[in-house]
């Protein structure tokens, strides 16, 4: 998940992409594995540039706006009142004006639509520019012939002036239009990517290095792994590490999409980015340039953001026929209307094929499912939800259970004493003994008794005469007394009395936590009670996800009690115990096997299985590595709102995806008739080409428009 580059994070690069399919790249030259099309250089600006071809397509744009104005005038003017233009020219000179302003038009502001239709035909994948190039094209070649030798015209084909029709301006205003639909797009695609450039942007530039004793700011590529940095008060973070003094809260909320500041100590790991509120901390660095947190969501949100979406392989299987179904309507609409449209015939037939061919282009076709895409994988960036692919997010919209794994997911991941019974009624000093034990043990149960001391501010005691007793505790001296710390098997293997605890004993055990005994110089002296507590998220977001009519499956290699507790805690009646880590998936398999669509959520290595067989993984942010790269969808978080937010994301997108494909369709599917003339016959309408190049590029914006609402959905 590592970034290719090292710094900076992101800068100009060439990279190759399909006219037609946009959401295809690759990093060198070849063919677009959808419609074969030869692709396309396409220069990608870095976080402080702009887009070239962005660039380029204004500066045409405005070219051809300048001198389509005129040449509408010049060509319309005798409908305006006060304008009567070709009553002031002489006689043939109106032709050479518009062939003049035109052309510029055509030729140099429409040359990119007119190579890009070339390369559909020769690639034989027809495609919107093949009906640009042809509507426009046949319209100026035609009106390029009839300034050049009207005399060649025959009488049906000319006007009341005995000169034939002429399309200049309507083939101006088409690639003008277009061209304003080209800007639109490009303009939405850059705003899309303000997500990532938005993330970039939340890295601070430099960073305070404590060197040799001295604190300098140095260029934030020049901190290496193991760099001690200071923090101070409202400063951002400046890389991913971890605390070794001081204590503050952080605002994380630009990254995980939390609101509430996080409570900073020592030991606690930090995100690059965050800030630092009023303590001023310092901090080891952890991980550095294309290592942090902040370039890895870079990576994944420009990952997704290029990834298809199987419903777009209906906009494609769309595409392939609609095109060759056009041209063979508008060559039907021509023939049709040469014989039985009103005079003159062919300038009407003319007129009519070229409208059909421009209102058809399936522009919004093209952009409904890949804008959404972007747009809502950007979204989901800023809330702390990284989908990895566009079939992750297309697919969770479509689970209907939900397996979860309880450590690390449901509940924190990190055992704490949660009670403390002590027969002299002192817990503070059974803790203590206890933990002077257990400061000398690796075991999870260990630390979390030396934890709770830390908490309660007691000083610990120096342990004598250790010694490590395999699955059953420890035994040592402390303070001159025989400490013993273990479960029920030692205490009862050494010969103490352990009854006078069996009460508390079964309720801690009732309640799922792990008892710990303590003995001392050979007497009970109280029990200790140890569970990993249930995150505070946790219950809400299950409420929500079973509101929402997901069937949640808790799996758990615990013992059954201690799972049927948490259940209990969370009203969850499925859950598996004592699930090994290699059955995991076997689990997921089974469900799927009965019809359901499964996504998985787990944060450790032992889930990667799982995450992976699973319809959606759901890997925790907190997570191995392993889990997240298993997993389609990431939570930066790591926690089960997350999963909220994400299914709320993918419903939103897959509707935005719908309602475009909807307007796609429903536009195409009533312009392409009136274009044709079938409300001629009714009404004695007819559409011009340049009102079908309007209602083309008026589709395309609707489209945009609908995606770029997904900026704004709530999560």
């Amino acid at each position: 998940m590592a970034l290719e580059r090292e710094t900076p994070l992101i800068s100009s690069r060439v990279e190759y992409t399909c006219p037609m399919h946009p959401q295809v790249v690759r990093p060198g030259p070849g063919s677009c594995p959808i419609c074969g099309m030869a692709l396309e250089p396409r220069t990608v600006a870095g976080e402080d540039e702009e887009n070239p071809e962005l660039v380029d397509m204004t500066r045409r744009f405005w070219v051809s706006l300048g001198l389509t104005v005129p040449l509408l005038l010049t060509a319309m003017g005798d409908m305006l009142p006060g304008m009567p233009v070709q009553h002031a020219l002489p006689d043939g000179l109106l032709p050479w004006i518009e062939l003049i302003l035109a052309t510029p038009v055509v030729l140099w502001a429409g040359r990119p639509f007119f190579e890009r239709g070339w390369a559909s035909v020769v690639n034989r994948s027809t495609n919107m520019f093949t009906l640009i190039a042809m509507g426009t094209g046949v319209a100026y070649l035609f009106s390029l012939v009839a300034a050049i030798a009207p005399e060649i015209f025959p009488r049906s084909l000319l006007d009341m002036n005995g000169m034939p029709p002429i399309y200049f301006e309507a083939s101006a205003a088409i690639v003008t239009l277009v061209l304003l639909g080209q800007v639109m797009e490009l303009r939405a695609r850059s705003r899309t990517g303000a997500a990532i450039r938005a993330l970039l942007n939340l890295a601070p530039k430099t960073a305070r290095l404590i060197r040799d004793g001295r604190e300098e700011d140095v260029a934030l590529d020049q901190v290496k792994v193991g760099d001690k940095l200071r923090v101070r008060p409202g400063e951002k973070i400046p890389i991913d590490g971890v605390v070794l003094e001081g204590s503050s809260s952080v605002d994380e909320s630009m990254v995980t999409g939390e609101s509430m500041p996080v409570e900073k100590g020592k030991d606690s790991h930090v995100i690059g980015a965050t800030v630092n509120g009023t303590g001023s901390l310092l901090m080891q660095a952890e991980h550095v340039s294309s290592g942090t947190l902040l370039a890895q969501i870079v990576q994944m949100v420009s990952q997704a953001q290029r990834s298809r979406a199987p419903i777009q392989r209906l906009a494609d299987r769309v595409a392939a026929w609609f095109v060759p179904a056009v041209i063979a309507i508008s060559a039907m609409t021509f023939v049709v209307w040469s014989f039985l449209g009103p005079q003159p015939r062919l300038a009407h037939a003319l007129v009519n094929a070229v409208a059909v061919l421009i209102i058809a282009c399936p522009c919004a076709l093209g952009l409904a499912t890949p804008m959404s895409i972007m747009v809502g994988t950007g979204r989901g960036a800023g809330a702390g939800v990284l989908i990895k692919n566009a079939e992750a997010l297309e697919t969770l919209e479509k689970v209907d259970t939900l397996v979860i794994d309880k450590t690390g997911t449901l509940t924190e991941g990190k055992p704490r004493v949660t009670a403390a019974h002590a027969v002299n009624g002192d817990e503070n000093a059974l803790l203590k003994l206890a933990a002077s034990i257990e400061q000398g043990s690796e075991h999870p149960l260990g630390a979390a008794i030396v934890a709770a001391t830390k908490e309660r501010s007691l000083a610990l005691s120096q342990a004598r005469d250790f010694s490590y007793l395999p699955g059953r505790g420890l035994r040592g001296r402390v303070e001159n007394r025989d400490v013993v710390v273990g479960n029920e098997p030692l205490l009862r293997g050494l010969g103490i009395d352990i009854s006078g605890l069996s009460d508390p004993a079964k309720t801690l055990g009732a309640d799922g936590q792990s008892v710990i005994y303590v003995a001392v110089d050979g007497k009970a002296a109280g029990l200790i009670g140890i569970s990993d507590p249930i995150k505070a998220t946790t219950a809400q977001a299950l409420r929500d996800l079973q509101a929402a009519g997901l069937r949640i499956v808790m799996l758990t290699g615990d013992s059954k009690p201690a799972a049927e507790a948490v259940a209990r805690q969370l009203g969850l009646s499925d859950y598996e115990a004592e699930v090994l880590p290699d059955k995991k998936a076997e689990v997921v398999k089974r469900l799927q096997k009965e019809g359901r669509t499964v996504a998985m959520a787990g944060d450790g290595i032992n889930d990667a299985p799982a995450l992976a067989q699973a319809n959606v993984g759901i890997a925790m942010g907190t997570g191995t590595d392993v889990a997240m790269e298993s997993g389609g969808v990431t939570l930066v978080k790591g926690d089960l709102a997350g999963i909220v937010r994400a299914c709320n994301l993918s419903r939103a997108t897959m509707r935005n995806i719908r309602q475009n494909l909807f307007f796609a369709f429903i536009y195409n599917s009533i312009g392409v008739p009136i274009a044709a003339g079938a409300l001629y016959p009714l009404f004695g309408l007819l559409l011009s080409p340049i009102l079908a190049a309007a209602a083309m590029s008026f589709s395309s914006a609707s489209v945009i428009a609908n995606s770029l609402r997904l900026r704004r959905v709530e999560l």
